[in-house]
């Protein structure tokens, strides 16, 4: 690793051991990011603590070989050994960045986190070429063309307009590097009417609630899950709702409301994930054309596009 740190920047920063910090930083923040940021903040602290945290951290290294087309974590490697600099956007407790650094040491790695999960996986994973800071992804103050591979995976839909966060994070790529990027794909019309109420309602009331909300909704999750009821679904275009065979909690969950449940995962990772999705304001879904759209805009290349029931995803190249 031969980068200062320091120099990839726009504005002045202290690196203290991994954590970055900019200097004499007065940015203002949307009153829903700032909500956003505070949910994010007590999700994280909760979860660390959770004794099957490593089982999150394993799912999602599989699955994130899948969304971003890698055939194996040996695949990953073997792309990473070309770049130089790598940022993971909205890198919550720093796993996937650390991740990233352990499959890349001759690369200079950064996690953002407009949380306090960025000063948790600053203490968390101490690695030569593995740094931290607390940020907005919206604006990472990165100088133009500084990222070789920039990832921002399950995190734009949170922030307060995804369109601007994805032409600022498509500015920070390098002339031939590359733009990983997940959002959250539109739903049965059901469904995504109940989350633009619940989402509005849960703004107005306190962690503690929605935490005892989560929970209710991942019990329920659970019950329809130990019911082992499968039955075959009609087609219903006009809603949205795509015949075939569903396990009934997979059908409620799908098309009328979130209620996560997976028993690996056991019940404290569960309601995290119930509470992930109905605590932050901002939570935007995406058709498939729209997401398209936005990489076309932005003057993007597909590299690899994936869709499954939960989201589109792909790598989408700076051409040089």
């Amino acid at each position: 690793m031969d980068i200062n740190v320091a120099e990839l920047f726009n504005v002045p920063v202290s690196v203290s051991d991994n954590f970055i910090t900019i200097v004499d930083e007065n940015g203002q923040t949307e009153q829903n990011q700032k909500q956003t940021q505070e949910i994010f903040s007590d999700k994280w602290a909760e979860a660390e603590n959770y004794k099957d945290i490593e089982k999150l951290y394993e799912t999602q290294y599989e699955w994130f070989l899948s969304l971003y087309g890698f055939d194996s974590e040996q695949d990953l490697t073997n792309y990473l050994a070309t770049k130089k600099t790598i940022i993971d956007t909205g890198c919550g407790l720093g796993y996937k960045a650390a991740w990233f650094a352990k499959m890349a040491p001759h690369a200079t790695v950064i996690g953002i986190d407009i949380s306090d999960a960025a000063d948790i996986a600053a203490k968390n994973w101490k690695l030569p070429n593995l740094f931290f800071i607390k940020g907005d992804i919206a604006d990472t103050n990165l100088k133009p063309g500084s990222m070789d591979f920039v990832v921002c995976d399950q995190v734009i839909m949170h922030t307060e307009i995804p369109e601007k966060t994805f032409q600022h994070l498509s500015s920070i790529t390098s002339p031939g590097g590359e733009f990983a990027c997940y959002v959250y794909r539109k739903k049965a019309l059901p469904r995504e009417l109940v989350d633009d109420y619940f989402r509005k309602e849960t703004h107005a009331i306190s962690n503690e609630e929605m935490w005892k909300f989560s929970e209710q909704l991942t019990e329920l999750g659970k019950r329809l899950s130990e019911l082992k009821i499968t039955f075959e679904s009609p087609d219903i275009p006009l809603l949205g709702i795509k015949g075939g065979e569903y396990d009934i909690q997979r059908f409620i969950y799908w098309n009328f409301l979130k209620c996560f449940w997976r028993e690996d995962w056991g019940f404290e990772l569960s309601k995290s994930t119930n509470y992930d999705w109905y605590a932050p304001s901002n939570a935007k879904r995406f058709s498939k054309e729209e997401f398209v759209d936005m990489v076309n805009a932005n003057n993007l290349q597909i590299s690899y596009l994936h869709e499954e029931e939960a989201c589109y995803s792909g790598r989408f190249l700076k051409p040089s």
